[in-house]
């Protein structure tokens, strides 16, 4: 009896309950599909780099300045989520809303920083029917754009219970399975910072 309540003081709450182990695995299984997905967009944009038909190219677009000031948002943003499930561990409510709120607010600047970059590309003639090229990296770029948005609002409705209930094992399940999505976010944008931005302007 003593090892089994040993145990559940160890367990962290996310994994305390049948249904939110069940959960977490089924989210892995679903960010399996989205490697699936990216892989097809890198795929498709490294078989239509140099297929600008005339138009702009990746030399003539990529901003090497935005693109690393979009990174370290990013990245930074990966740290802080990081932190907020620290607190989480400790059962901290407030610092787990202090630091989701940071983590939101520099995913907030990446994603303004890309809007940004795209308007600036179509007044440069860089239009998503443009080229083969161009609509592959629209393609690419904006469904991780996308993603990150969708990302925003999930934990912001997250908070919000959070707020309102505390941390309990329904809410640290919640945060810790879109802490999972942010960072995998994070790692398919050092994908598209290499693959796309840096070997788009050597080659």
């Amino acid at each position: 009896m003593s090892q089994s309540n040993s145990l559940n003081q160890h367990t962290p709450l996310e994994y305390s309950t049948e249904d939110g182990r069940l959960k977490i695995f089924g989210f892995w299984v679903f960010l399996g599909a989205e490697i699936i997905l990216f892989s097809c967009l890198f795929a498709s944009y490294m078989v239509y780099l140099h297929r600008t038909a005339g138009g702009p190219t990746p030399d003539d677009l990529y901003d090497v300045k935005e693109f690393m000031i979009e990174t370290f948002l990013l990245l930074t943003s990966s740290f802080t989520c990081g932190l907020g499930t620290h607190e989480l561990r400790r059962q901290n409510k407030m610092g787990v809303i202090i630091w989701f709120i940071i983590t939101l607010i520099l995913g907030l600047g990446f994603v303004g920083m890309e809007i940004h970059e795209f308007v600036d590309y179509v007044g440069e003639g860089a239009k998503l029917t443009t080229s083969a090229f161009l609509t592959s990296f629209f393609t690419l770029v904006g469904t991780h754009g996308c993603h990150v948005s969708l990302g925003i609002l999930w934990i912001i409705g997250i908070l919000i219970q959070t707020a309102r209930t505390g941390i309990n094992a329904v809410t640290a399940r919640k945060l810790f399975i879109v802490g999972l999505y942010w960072h995998f976010l994070d790692v398919v944008w050092v994908f598209i910072f290499t693959v796309v931005y840096l070997t788009g302007m050597v080659l």
